[in-house]
């Protein structure tokens, strides 16, 4: 069985004490081959005297354990025998590669014309296409990354953006109204003031001047 081992070694093991199964799969995709059922006839028989034993009071219990004891014995032979012949129906369904040696299906992964996988001769219309797609999609990241979507927005200040109760757009604090749907700005800051009389700055609230005492 060691010249079995390569292919054998990318499969599932699906028998049991009525038969033998086995699923194979792609090396690259993963694309399965499901072999065809094959009887283990011991198994059967051990199945129908366990059965027969509970119906009749357990007469062929003996018979059935006796049974089983035999199925023991040659079942590893009979399993190997089961998955030589699942091994060689299976390899119809797959291509080895004599580069890699990877066993892969026809259909998804295998370069016809070179004779090789396509891990190590791809196909040049998909590896082109793939190429093109990587190229688009760094060419994008390249260019978005270059476009800047911040120059609208204070940094030293960020304290001084705030959003519009009304439809939540964000806007400078010093604005009155909203240029989205024209919501007075309640956090709009007042204009500066200044003394009527000597024209020193004011406080909004102010209603002395500090400078020189004059009401405003």
């Amino acid at each position: 069985m060691s010249n079995l081992i390569q292919f054998v070694a990318n499969h599932d093991d699906l028998s049991t004490d009525k038969g033998f199964q086995f699923k194979f799969y792609c090396d690259k995709c993963r694309n399965g081959h499901m072999s065809r059922f094959q009887t283990n006839t011991m198994g059967m028989a051990t199945s129908l005297l366990n059965a027969a034993g509970s119906l009749f009071g357990g007469m062929f219990h003996d018979a059935g354990n006796a049974a089983y004891q035999m199925q023991r014995a040659v079942g590893g032979k009979a399993h190997d025998e089961a998955l030589e012949t699942a091994v060689l129906e299976g390899k119809k369904h797959f291509k080895q590669c004599t580069r890699c040696g990877h066993w892969v299906c026809p259909d998804v992964c295998w370069n016809g014309k070179a004779g090789l996988c396509e891990d190590c001769a791809p196909d040049e219309h998909e590896e082109l296409a793939s190429q093109q797609a990587q190229a688009a999609r760094e060419q994008i990241q390249t260019k978005t990354r270059a476009q800047d979507y911040t120059k609208e927005l204070d940094f030293v200040n960020r304290g001084s953006i705030v959003q519009c109760k009304n439809c939540q757009t964000t806007l400078d604090a010093n604005k009155k109204f909203c240029p989205e749907c024209g919501t007075p700005n309640g956090a709009a800051q007042p204009k500066e003031r200044f003394c009527s009389d000597c024209g020193a700055t004011m406080k909004p609230n102010q209603r002395f001047c500090a400078e020189c005492g004059k009401q405003q």
